[in-house]
């Protein structure tokens, strides 16, 4: 007897109208918001201009969204280009597999190609987006949900994810991984936010600190789920990934904190003119103020005199008098 579980959706598709509004795909949108929203945040804090975020996602999403396909088709080829499978599903985005890997590795692309048209730093952006990119995985988890798809391995937990039957798919209570991921990727956020602060990391390590509690994290939900997956020497082809980025990125915060401590001063040159000028213009502002203050202050003293010697003659006058 089922005492206690988490239920699925018994759909992923709500239609409005002739609208189709997918779960998975609101997820995703969803996240790309949040992620630019408090990216910009965190960029503004650090010295850069409103919006520039914005305008740098406009080249990494797109490019994002095209990498993880590729990474999901290529990784299991076999769901779209097998006997009896119809590869034009590969293209149909709203039904599921964006491999995070791929959405990373070609996002950054389409980042470095937007930042270097602005002229800022990558590795600047890239940190101030971090914590933003882990919160949308967070959210973009619950895609999973709505498709019921990457579950884990059969539990009874009170916490089980319940799956109806359906193609590919057996009924039964499952481990809920999307959630397990979700959780950690917000537990992530907030690592990378309060490490931020408390050591200043600069340089791209921030962003690398979040690829490697990511990383950390896959490792062993990956290890967990029971969906198909290539196989290499045991396990499956995401924990060797996991583990190879995980590494890549604890030897790029060691090495970079050695060649480059500290924080960038400057991350938009733009931005820093700008606010250089305003400085400039308050400063002269103030100056002009102080230059008024004290004219008004010299009149105000030869006025005073001028009352004072007036008075001075009155008096003589009614002395004579």
């Amino acid at each position: 007897m089922d005492l206690a579980y988490i239920p699925s959706p018994s759909t992923g598709v709500i239609d409005l109208g002739p609208i189709p509004l997918r779960g998975y795909a609101f997820c995703i949108i969803i996240g790309v918001f949040v992620a630019v929203w408090f990216g910009n945040k965190r960029w503004v804090a650090r010295g850069g201009r409103a919006g520039t975020v914005a305008d740098i996602a406009v080249w990494a999403v797109p490019f994002g969204l095209v990498g993880g396909r590729l990474y999901h088709v290529i990784t299991d080829y076999q769901l779209y280009f097998s006997e009896g499978e119809n590869w034009v599903d590969a293209f149909k985005i709203w039904q599921g597999g964006l491999g995070i890997w791929g959405a990373i590795a070609l996002g950054a692309v389409g980042a470095w190609i937007g930042c270097r048209r602005r002229g800022i730093p990558l590795p600047a952006w890239a940190d101030a987006l971090a914590p933003g990119i882990a919160l949308a995985q967070a959210l973009g988890r619950w895609g999973n949900w709505f498709n019921q798809e990457l579950y884990g391995r059969p539990t009874d937990v009170p916490w089980a994810l319940k799956i109806s039957e359906g193609p590919n798919r057996v009924a039964g209570t499952y481990h809920p991984t999307f959630l397990y991921e979700s959780l950690w990727c917000i537990g992530v956020a907030l690592l990378v936010i309060w490490a931020d602060r408390r050591f200043r990391l600069g340089h791209g390590r921030a962003f690398a600190l979040y690829v490697a509690a990511y990383c950390a994290g896959r490792g062993w939900i990956e290890y967990m789920r029971v969906d198909e997956a290539h196989h290499i020497l045991g396990l499956r082809l995401n924990v060797w990934t996991a583990l190879i980025v995980f590494v890549l990125a604890v030897v790029y915060i060691v090495f970079s904190a050695k060649l480059r401590p500290g924080r960038e001063e400057i991350v938009e040159p733009a931005a820093a003119e700008e606010a250089a000028q305003v400085d400039a213009t308050k400063a002269d502002a103030a100056q002009d103020t102080a230059m008024r203050a004290d004219a008004t202050k010299v009149d105000a003293e030869k006025d005073t005199a001028k009352k004072a010697g007036e008075k001075k003659d009155t008096a003589k006058k009614a002395e004579n008098a």
